[in-house]
């Protein structure tokens, strides 16, 4: 008898940053500034308030609600700045999405915290205590004053990252926490100490009916959000691709040879994810975290796209290769990530007997290694498939669709019409003599250059679509001629307009023939 496999226990880190407007600006200061009494403001009717301050600020008394004054009684030699919350929460996101190393479910938890999501990711740093230790090491490396909880639910742990004890943080024990643990409003907080109750535990034997219906709903939903019976989803801050592989290495590496190998190595686990569930890529991201990179700092990142679904390991490594230059490995990679951002339905693929792909299957996966190949050399839209379309206009006869893309039957081009292979853009104005107003050109000058006509051919008249109004060219009536100078060079030109006798006529050349 089979069982269902269990689904792992939900793990919430919270991550809080109690200085870090302070610590941000601090380490931008030169080390003998920074440890002055520090302070940062802003004006809250007609006062200036202190909203933020750094450790020896705090080591004299000062504190966040303080107005300067107050603080500069406190200390006469205090420095002091102006506040900026919106470059706080910028660098606030940005630490949100270095902590991607971690886990790809992470969100900024304004206005100094962030929370991350790392069920099933702490195996792969030995333990949630290593990964607690690995995160707050990096950032007070960093310069950041940084402290870490981790609990079944965000709401407990951001309780027990901001109000616990290291013991109360490492039991998960909750009710021994003031009641602001639960992310309360102060008005609701203070009734409740007016009734006698401190902490958390102390709600356990009130009737919730009387709780709700004195201190109302928010109350009740905080408390169950804290202990797991009301969920809380945690939206990432980046979208977060189903299929995803990470590779962290116990020593770094650097060399092309060893990244090489830990790519073919992310491929093969990716691409078996990526059969299990009948799907290929068609955009991969591979992004390559250095042991110098700041937290501030984006990874190194590289973007592969393909012209159709695909889930070969080794087609995909041949792509990678030439893309794998562009890392700097510097000191050492650390950890590598491989994500397919983009997918589309693959199915399986019928072999030959000898094992290889027979068909026209076989033929249009080596073209589609080609395409990718070009694409990634020349550029994704400069590879492209003209087919066509149903319009008599020369510069609308063809649409340009992706190489590789599965379209409808066209329909050909209208037999016994020559057309050229090249086309100007926009048709360029020439000087022109015709013996009579439907005849061909004797002689016609283009860009300073005569050209005397030996043959043509023509008129053919083509006339806009009449729902387009004058056409892309401002032109409703077009008679083309194809020419041949006497240079044995073939010419398309055209005449715009029915003739007029008070008006000269304009020439114009369109393309070349072959």
């Amino acid at each position: 008898m089979f069982r269902r496999a269990e689904r792992p226990k939900r793990r919430i880190l919270a991550l809080w940053l109690p200085r870090l407007p302070t610590d941000a600006r601090e380490r931008l200061m030169p080390p003998e500034l920074r440890a002055r009494p520090f302070v940062l403001l802003r004006t809250e009717r007609q006062r200036r308030v202190v909203v933020a301050v750094n450790r020896a600020a705090a080591m004299l008394g000062i504190a966040p609600g303080h107005t300067l004054s107050d603080a500069r009684a406190l200390e006469p030699a205090l420095e002091v700045a102006e506040a900026t919350p919106e470059a706080d929460a910028a660098l606030l996101g940005r630490v949100a999405d270095w902590a991607r190393r971690y886990s790809p479910w992470t969100a900024a938890d304004e206005p100094d915290g962030v929370v991350i999501d790392i069920t099933g990711c702490a195996h792969l740093f030995e333990g949630e205590p290593a990964l607690a230790a690995d995160l707050t090491g990096r950032l007070r490396t960093a310069g950041f004053a940084a402290r870490a909880a981790i609990a079944d639910t965000p709401a407990a742990a951001w309780g027990l990252v901001r109000f616990g004890s290291p013991e109360q943080r490492r039991r998960e024990a909750l009710d021994g926490l003031p009641l602001a643990a639960l992310r309360l409003p102060a008005e609701i907080v203070e009734g409740l100490h007016a009734l006698g109750l401190r902490r958390i535990g102390d709600l356990h034997a009130m009737p919730r009916a009387g709780l709700a219906a004195r201190f109302g709903a928010r109350l009740m939903q905080r408390y169950d959000q804290a202990f797991g019976r009301l969920d809380e989803p945690i939206s990432p801050r980046r979208p977060v691709p189903d299929h995803r592989e990470r590779l962290t290495f116990a020593e770094p590496i650097a060399t092309p040879e060893s990244i090489a190998g830990a790519l073919r190595h992310l491929l093969g686990r990716l691409c078996k994810g990526l059969e299990a569930a009948g799907q290929g890529a068609r955009r991969l991201r591979l992004d390559a975290h250095r042991t110098d990179q700041r937290v501030d700092d984006d990874p190194q990142s590289l973007t592969l796209g393909t012209s159709r679904p695909a889930r070969d390991p080794a087609v995909l490594a041949r792509l990678f290769a030439p893309l794998l230059e562009r890392i700097e490995p510097g000191p050492g990679l650390e950890t590598l990530v491989l994500s397919a951002t983009e997918t589309g339905p693959l199915s399986a693929v019928q072999t030959a007997i000898d094992g290889e792909e027979g068909g026209e299957e076989g033929n249009d996966d080596k073209l589609a290694e080609l395409v990718d190949r070009l694409a990634l050399r020349l550029g994704e839209r400069a590879v492209l498939r003209l087919v066509p379309r149903e319009s008599w206009l020369p510069e609308r006869c063809v649409a340009p669709h992706p190489p590789m893309e599965r379209l409808p039957a066209p329909k050909p081009w209208p037999a016994g019409q020559v057309r050229p292979l090249r086309l100007l853009t926009p048709p360029e104005p020439v000087e022109a003599t015709a013996p009579l107003p439907d005849d061909p050109p004797l002689l016609f000058v283009w860009r300073g250059v005569p050209h005397r006509v030996r043959r043509a051919e023509g008129p053919e008249r083509i006339e806009c679509e009449w729902w387009r109004g004058q056409g892309s060219l401002g032109l409703a009536v077009r008679d083309y001629y194809r020419v041949e100078d006497d240079g044995g060079r073939r010419f398309w030109l055209f005449r715009a307009g029915l003739y007029r006798p008070d008006e000269p006529p304009r020439w114009f050349l369109h393309g070349f023939l072959g």
